[in-house]
């Protein structure tokens, strides 16, 4: 048979089997669209901070940075003078706030970089200013301040002029500094920031004599790896040299863990997809088996008809992953307008990024959209191959077409299934990604797919009807071809896994950070200055001042800073505050007493063992940093390495790369920091939370401080993780509807094939709604065995994501909680719809006159 007879024969049934096409079409679409969507989003996210960063270092060969805070300018002189070096220019980058910019404006901060202008000639002109007036030495003006035209447009956007001359208030601790916007940054297009000369931004932020970060370009003949191994030796510590590469590759690794989750998340829709493609094609050679062996007997080659069925599959792979690369775009474009670059979950804000086509990505996802219609008619098309034309022609060929036979041999796949998951739990991550996690959950599916014949005969032989014709009819057809159920339940053993172990870990993780919320939010009150510790800061003498206002028991301060503990990876965060009781820390491990059991303590001070200061850490730095309780710890504070000593290690979920906590007071004598970020006020006995937020913005300075109650905080911080994993319900509910249309073309299709079946008992007297309660029955039957397979596989891959995916990707633990009243309210939910479905599937096939659907075995 040609190539194009092959096509037209097999393409015909597709447009036959609309209903069935359609859907399988759809899920495929779906499941493109999701990951596809997640990989532009991302993608384009990431682009766009690439080009910010690209910008910033411009043509360094060589970037220096150190923490947050900054470090000593006096470092630029001495690697100024290295003859590794041709150029260097200092930068100081400050995130300022703009006083009364918040409430929903678009231009509440602004990314402020200082620039010495006589350097940045050399090493990134693309920062250069001009001056709207033309006046060359207008960047030296200690007020003055240039606009990309992205920060211009922000700026009109969130009410302001733009032009030249207008004024800027910036926050510098609780003080407002005016700068006047001087002109442009016409480099800088497409980046959202001010460029102002360094010695004015050190004056302007109080930061004299402080440096972010250092660009320098190699003389001639001189690699990055020999400058670096030159050079790092003259840094102090917690500052660190890198290749403008590498600072890129950070900002990936930000978001690369939920990137990746997402991703695997959108794969495993398209697996669903795959599994209605497979009920799909099983149910098509059930009812076009006698057509197969008409073909076998004119002279059709086995090969040719398995062919031909994988034709149909790759059409519909063809067709659902067009359309899944065309949502995909809409989705990446509703997102940048309405959620972000980075899908709600903060690794990029402020970053603009724009929609671009993306050839690689996108032929990836149509290979794979391809690839899940074939796989899903392998198994249908061998199926096929193996009907002798002789056996085909006899009547009920379509009762006993059923994949997956051989018992004995699916339960020892289903255990070995199982231990392989197991072996994979055990494998580490990969580059931070827990590939063997992800692994154990396609395994586990398997295994579910593998057992779920067993179970249906397991839960026909339980359930035995004492009465009524409907219930023995159902049952004895599903114990006589329980291949109808993997049929019919392959898409919803999937999607209830999907959903039910979704549900488990974000049922588990809300709860955890519910009670974490508890235990680090203690107190009444919150104050801060600023978002951004560099622009905003609070001093001793507004801690007095809280202090002294009526309705307050007692306030204490927090420091909190970055350091770099090693150059590959991210900075992990310093928080300095009480620690007496161990006030408002979640521990895992460890005690909160700063002396650790059956050592002496230190003194007063000091607060630790041997004089060597106690340190509590999070679990990600556990994990990332490979220490524990009582390992020493070396901080770089203020250019120094300092020991501490790990006392406890803590739940912190507000930051993955790792969290260390040092009392307040040794902070302050090693490092002479006495900069505010955070007040915690405890009211007393009878205190009105309102009255003493009023009297603290009274005291502090209404547009200058930031005071919020407990509870507030709470329900911010909850909304937030609800929006993080708003995608990820999204993804539920479309595995969930996957599943739905799975039972709805197996019934609309075993309906069809059928149709003697239920003529013969209209013959023996069974009326219409019989028949459907049969149906309806048979539904919910398989569709209940594949809910409690499901539930079962969705238990065990929730506790791969918690305790291994999330353990790897976030460096997370949290305390597990299964939804039981959710769970049983969905599983019921779906049994019933599974059951209408079925009804009105097979609403059709009952509409034909019962002497005409006879005559059909005649």
């Amino acid at each position: 048979m040609r190539g194009a007879a092959l096509f037209r024969l097999f393409a015909a049934s597709l447009l036959r089997r609309r209903l069935a096409s359609a859907l399988s079409l759809l899920a495929i679409a779906l499941g493109v669209a999701l990951g596809l969507a997640v990989q532009l989003i991302h993608g384009a996210a990431l682009e766009e901070f690439d080009r910010g960063a690209r910008l910033l270092a411009g043509k360094a060969d060589v970037q220096v940075s150190g923490p947050r805070g900054g470090f000593d300018d006096a470092l630029y002189v001495t690697l100024a003078q290295r003859p590794e070096v041709a150029d260097a220019s200092p930068l100081l980058e400050v995130e300022a706030r703009l006083p009364g910019a918040e409430g929903g404006d678009a231009f509440a901060a602004l990314r402020i970089v200082g620039v010495d202008m006589f350097r940045l000639v050399a090493v990134g002109a693309e920062l250069l200013p001009v001056a709207d007036d033309g006046d060359v030495f207008a960047a030296l003006q200690p007020d003055a301040l240039f606009l990309s035209a992205a920060a211009r447009e922000a700026l009109v956007a969130g009410g302001g002029e733009g032009g030249a001359g207008t004024e800027i208030a910036v926050q510098s601790g609780r003080a407002a500094r005016v700068l006047r916007v001087a002109g442009g940054v016409p480099g800088a297009a497409g980046q959202q920031l001010g460029v102002m000369d360094i010695a004015a931004a050190q004056r302007t932020f109080d930061m004299i004599g402080r440096l972010t970060r250092i660009d320098l370009k190699l003389a001639p003949g001189v690699s990055p790896d020999e400058a670096l191994a030159a050079l790092r030796p003259l840094l102090p510590a917690g500052v660190e040299a890198r290749t403008p590469a590498a600072e890129s590759a950070e900002a990936g690794a930000l978001s690369r863990a939920y990137r990746v989750n997402l991703s695997m998340l959108a794969a495993i829709a398209l697996l669903t997809g795959g599994f209605l493609v497979f009920s799909a094609q099983s149910l098509s050679v059930v009812r076009r088996a006698r057509e197969f062996v008409f073909l076998r007997a004119l002279g059709l080659d086995r090969c040719v008809l398995l062919r031909g069925l994988l034709l149909e599959g790759s059409l519909l792979g063809l067709l659902g992953a067009a359309l899944g690369v065309a949502l995909a775009y809409g989705l990446a474009a509703l997102a940048f307008r309405f959620v972000g670059g980075d899908l709600g979950a903060g690794y990029f804000a402020g970053v603009r990024p724009t929609l671009r086509f993306a050839p690689l990505a996108t032929a990836l996802y149509a290979a794979l959209g391809v690839a899940a219609g074939i796989a899903g008619s392998w198994l249908p098309a061998r199926e096929a191959m193996r009907i002798a034309p002789a056996r085909g022609l006899r009547a009920g060929l379509g009762e006993r077409v059923a994949p997956y036979r051989h018992g004995r041999r699916r339960a020892v796949l289903a255990v070995a299934c199982a231990v392989l998951a197991g072996v994979a739990c055990l494998l580490p991550p990969v580059a931070g990604i827990p590939l063997g996690g992800y692994a154990a959950v396609g395994v586990l599916l398997a295994a579910a797919m593998l057992v779920l014949p067993g179970a249906t005969r397991a839960a026909v032989m339980w359930l035995r009807p004492r009465r009524g014709v409907v219930g023995r009819l159902a049952r004895a057809r599903l114990h006589a071809v329980p291949g109808q159920a993997v049929v019919a339940g392959a898409g919803v053993v999937a999607s209830v896994a999907l959903a039910a172990a979704m549900a488990i870990m974000v049922s588990s993780f809300r709860l955890s950070v519910e009670s974490w919320l508890h235990t680090v939010l203690p107190a009444d009150l919150y104050v801060r200055a600023s978002p951004s510790p560099a622009s905003g800061f609070l001093d001793d003498g507004a801690l007095r001042a809280v202090r002294a206002l009526p309705g307050v028991a007692a306030a204490d301060a927090v420091r909190s800073t970055t350091l770099r503990l090693a150059g590959e990876r991210p900075p992990v965060a310093l928080i300095a505050r009480a620690v007496e009781g161990g006030w408002g820390l979640p521990l895992v491990a460890g005690s909160h007493e700063p002396a650790l059991a059956g050592s002496a303590g230190g003194g007063a001070g000091d607060m630790g063992v041997g004089n060597v200061p106690p340190v509590w850490v999070s679990e990600a730095l556990v994990d990332l940093y490979g220490v524990g309780v009582g390992d020493e710890l070396s901080l770089p504070l203020e250019g120094a390495l300092q020991r501490f000593r790990i006392t406890g290690v803590w739940r912190d979920y507000a930051r993955q790369h790792g969290t260390v906590i040092v009392d307040l007071g040794v902070y302050r004598r090693l490092t002479g920091d006495y900069r505010i970020n955070d007040i915690a006020v405890r009211l007393a006995p009878g205190g009105d939370v309102a009255s003493v937020a009023v009297a603290i913005r009274a005291a502090l300075g209404e547009r200058m401080t930031e005071v919020a109650p407990q509870g507030e905080i709470r329900r911010r911080t909850l909304a937030i993780f609800d929006r993080t994993f708003l995608v990820t319900y999204l993804m539920e509910a479309v595995a969930v509807l996957i599943g739905l249309f799975g039972v709805a073309t197996t019934f609309a299709a075993l309906s069809t094939a059928r149709r003697a079946e239920f003529g013969m008992l209209r013959h023996l007297g069974a009326s219409r709604g019989e028949i459907g309660r049969l149906l309806a029955l048979e539904g919910g039957l398989t569709a209940s065995v594949g809910v409690g397979v499901g539930l079962v596989a969705g238990c065990a891959i929730s506790w791969v994501l918690i305790e291994v995916i999330n353990r790897q990707s976030f460096h997370w633990s949290m305390d597990l909680s299964l939804p039981v009243g959710a769970l049983t309210l969905f599983a019921v939910t779906l049994v019933a719809l599974a059951a209408w479905v079925a009804r009105l599937a097979g609403a059709r096939a009952m509409r034909q006159s019962a002497v005409r659907a006879v005559r059909e075995d005649w």
